[in-house]
């Protein structure tokens, strides 16, 4: 299945558009949301194979989920993210574990750290929300170091988080921005990391979206807790938010493995995992 690109005619006010994407990201509840992800999340961290003492910055990193995974297994740890209500739910896990981590607001389209300054910068369906993909190319590669990785997990087109983003924007305006799963298309993710990169390597996984309760629970659940989704309802008159609850529910309950009322659901991703080339003189240019 082909990429699906939103465009409009006209160009949003950038910073109209980041107040947006903040609000949108800062809406919901995310820290409840993201621990449903948390096994899959530890699953791809794994892949990854981050040794201690790695310090590693976690981009989009939410309420920390990625970002605790790694501190527990010894990694010095930075995330950062623009919704800065999820930084302080990071804050608070950390301290309660006692894990020293770095929490702060950051965009990924204008790291707030030096050229080489971590060893892996990883993203974990976080920074290919960002609206301006050669920025954020162009970023998670200054900030690693010469030798060092970067490591993205983005969701696909085609798999199931593709089709339900496909399904709320039939509802919806346009955004005005690239859509976010042209990063969990290869052949633009190779375009996108063609500078400053040695080597790439990108290959589909399976996240798993499992839930005590059916389908159309579950669409509660993301409608209440997942930004992107609460507000799209709440864009919408009374009949509107019928038929994409409708949707929604059926495009769950079609793709539901479980056979009781429960939900199991296999959402594909692109795995993407490069190596920052080693010649730093062709680093590209922050372009904050």
């Amino acid at each position: 299945m082909s990429a699906v690109v939103i465009e409009t005619k006209t160009k949003p006010d950038l910073g109209e558009l980041k107040t947006r994407l903040k609000t949108t990201w800062m809406t919901g509840n995310y820290d409840l949301f993201s621990r449903f992800m948390e096994k899959d999340a530890e699953q791809f961290f794994l892949r990854l194979g981050v040794t201690p003492r790695t310090r590693l910055l976690d981009v989009g990193c939410g309420a920390g989920q990625l970002a605790l995974i790694a501190a527990r297994a010894g990694a010095q740890v930075t995330g950062c993210d623009i919704a800065t209500n999820w930084i302080e739910n990071a804050r608070a896990r950390a301290a309660t574990e006692r894990l020293n981590i770095t929490f702060e607001a950051g965009d990924a389209e204008a790291l707030p750290y030096a050229d080489g300054q971590f060893d892996a910068v990883v993203s974990l369906v976080g920074a290919m929300f960002a609206p301006r993909p050669d920025l954020v190319a162009a970023e998670l590669t200054r900030v690693c170091r010469p030798g060092g990785m970067i490591a993205m997990a983005n969701w696909t087109p085609g798999g199931f988080i593709g089709l339900m983003f496909k399904t709320i924007a039939r509802h919806i305006a346009p955004s005005g921005m690239p859509s976010p799963v042209l990063w969990g298309d290869e052949a633009t993710v190779r375009e996108r990391l063609s500078k400053g990169v040695a080597a790439l390597k990108c290959e589909r996984q399976m996240y798993r979206f499992e839930y005590p309760f059916p389908p159309d629970e579950v669409v509660e659940f993301f409608r209440t807790n997942y930004g992107p989704m609460a507000r799209a309802f709440a864009s919408l008159d009374a009949n509107g938010q019928k038929k994409l609850r409708k949707e929604l529910v059926d495009l769950w309950a079609a793709h539901n493995k479980a056979t009781d009322e429960t939900t199991r659901v296999d959402a594909e991703y692109l795995e993407v995992v490069a190596t920052r080339s080693q010649e730093y003189a062709d680093r590209p240019t922050s372009q904050k």
